[in-house]
This record gives C-alpha cells, sequence and structure tokens, in this order.
C-alpha cells in the first residue's frame, strides 16, 4: 500500500472541508427556515390563548349573572 503524500492528504482534507462547509451553511439555511416559520406559529397560537380567554371570561360572568338572577328570582331545580 503506497503512502499518500503531504499534499495529496493536504488535498483531501480540503475536498472534505468544502463539502462540510456547503453542508452547514445548507443546515442553517433550513434552521433559518424553521425558526421563522416557528415565530409566525407563536403568533398564532398567542393570539388564540388571547381570543379563548377572552372566551371563557365572559362565558363564566354570564354563568355567574345568570345564576345569581335566577337565584335572586327563587328559582329552584
Amino acid at each position: 500500500m503506497a503512502k499518500k503524500s503531504t499534499e495529496e492528504y493536504r488535498s483531501d482534507i480540503t475536498m472534505h472541508l468544502t463539502r462540510m462547509s456547503g453542508d452547514i451553511d445548507h443546515i442553517k439555511e433550513n434552521v433559518d427556515s424553521i425558526n421563522n416559520h416557528l415565530e409566525i406559529m407563536n403568533g398564532r397560537l398567542r393570539e388564540s390563548e388571547q381570543k379563548i380567554s377572552a372566551i371563557t371570561g365572559i362565558g363564566s360572568t354570564l354563568v355567574f349573572v345568570i345564576g345569581s338572577i335566577l337565584t335572586w328570582l327563587g328559582v329552584h331545580e
């Protein structure tokens, strides 16, 4: 088995590093895209949670008011 020269090793390493650099750039682009999508989804989720909280608060208030009125009127089961 023939030994590789220093220049051949250097060439191989340079080739592998270049390939890895391209792969890393591709991975970085995908991660950035995913982060942007998550920011959009988090905004939508935040809006939905606020709407659900508002609906729950209104519903609780209505149940309390209707229950109080029925109790005041003396309505039983």
